[in-house]
């Protein structure tokens, strides 16, 4: 597998890294949607129910629903990241209150979903999936980032002895699986998505732990060594994303109140290792680009979380109901994550850009790259 770019792919990281004169060089020139816009839509619904059902068959999920707004003094609300660049849409609510209530819109429900677990009372073994429905204003807008934000967020109950990587790869391995029959499924609903032009998924994931990934290539950038390893093995579970490595950076700034990217670990040989967490890629034949499908990992212990909010300078946060939930004991131990279903929908169905499976603002710039391209978002 070969690809043009593979040598100066710009890193779209977020605000004011990227460009639209960056993302017209990296829109493909010779795409041809296979499916019609109507035909779209049918195999998309389609496609969401069978993932749906097939991921809560394999995990054992229960579908709930999700928090649109949560209250800010609750500290439930996803951050994204450790910087604080990210910021939530943020507004009073409650007419006729002395004080109103402060409320954001989420970014994700990843905080709110280990919380659930007791208020569903869910047992060990069993968890919960929502169709979850976000909004991050400070994403740069490209062929695969949007302000809107869909996800099948999910989370399971665990106990203490299955917080290690075997189990951690065990959920991956049935995460795939669920993808790769979506993938199947499409072919038979409309089996002209199957095609030479673009290779099928491969039917297993190669793991590697992003130490390892930055000892092969300590001289580039993360999402260009995550370029690189997609060229050899076109899907991988990329293990411990938080960790600083030997640079004195993480492979990627994750939060650090839920994934557990701080422990002890070993890697199938015995070599020390850190982190429970990790990210699901692919490499898009369509886009010809790196293609994330999935973030998720087994959730802090109050241990994991005092360290890593100390590591991030954020200690403060240990104030929020949500963080004395897990230092009292009453947050039960976790895994979980998000599927990003517009992600996966583009993939599946063969699409060049995230506004052909869902509807949100874009802006004129980008409108401008894609037509000529044979791109066309809904709005």
């Amino acid at each position: 597998m070969t690809t043009s770019s593979s040598d100066h792919v710009p890193d779209l990281a977020g605000p004011g890294v990227s460009t639209y004169e960056e993302v017209a060089k990296i829109l493909p020139n010779d795409y041809e949607p296979i499916l019609n816009r109507k035909e779209t839509q049918i195999a998309l619904h389609a496609l969401k129910r069978y993932i749906a059902d097939n991921l809560c068959r394999e995990l054992n999920l229960h579908m709930v629903e999700a928090p649109l707004i949560v209250s800010k003094k609750s500290g439930v609300n996803d951050y994204l990241d450790r910087d604080g660049s990210r910021t939530p849409v943020e507004f009073d609510c409650g007419l006729g209150l002395k004080k109103p209530i402060r409320a954001q819109v989420v970014q994700a429900v990843t905080k709110w979903k280990r919380m659930a677990l007791k208020q569903f009372d869910m047992a060990v073994g069993e968890g919960l999936n929502t169709d979850m429905r976000a909004v991050r204003k400070d994403y740069f807008l490209d062929h695969d980032h949007s302000a809107y934000v869909d996800q099948w967020d999910w989370e399971r109950v665990i106990t203490e002895d299955q917080r290690n990587l075997d189990f951690l790869r065990e959920i991956v391995q049935k995460i795939w699986k669920v993808i790769k029959g979506a993938e199947t499924f499409m072919h038979e609903m409309y089996p002209q998505l199957k095609t030479d032009k673009y290779p099928d998924l491969p039917d297993e994931l190669t793991f590697i732990h992003a130490e390892d990934l930055f000892e092969m290539y300590p001289d580039l950038p993360r999402k260009q060594r995550e370029t690189r390893i997609l060229q050899q093995y076109p899907a991988v579970f990329i293990i411990g994303i938080g960790y600083p490595l030997p640079n004195g950076y993480p492979h990627e700034l994750r939060a650090a109140d839920y994934d557990d990217w701080i422990t002890p670990t070993l890697s199938k040989d015995g070599r020390p290792m850190h982190g429970l967490n990790g990210d699901i890629l692919v490499w898009n034949p369509v886009t010809r680009r790196r293609h994330e499908l999935s973030s998720m990992g087994i959730r802090v212990t109050k241990e994991t979380l005092v360290q890593q909010l100390e590591m991030s300078g954020q200690l403060d946060f240990l104030q929020f109901p949500y963080h004395q939930a897990i230092l009292n004991d009453e947050a039960p131990l976790s895994i979980g994550g998000g599927i990003g279903q517009s992600r996966t929908t583009m993939l599946l169905l063969r699409k060049a850009h995230l506004g052909e499976v869902s509807v949100t603002v874009w802006p004129d710039e980008l409108k401008a790259i894609c037509e000529p391209r044979n791109i066309f978002v809904l709005e």
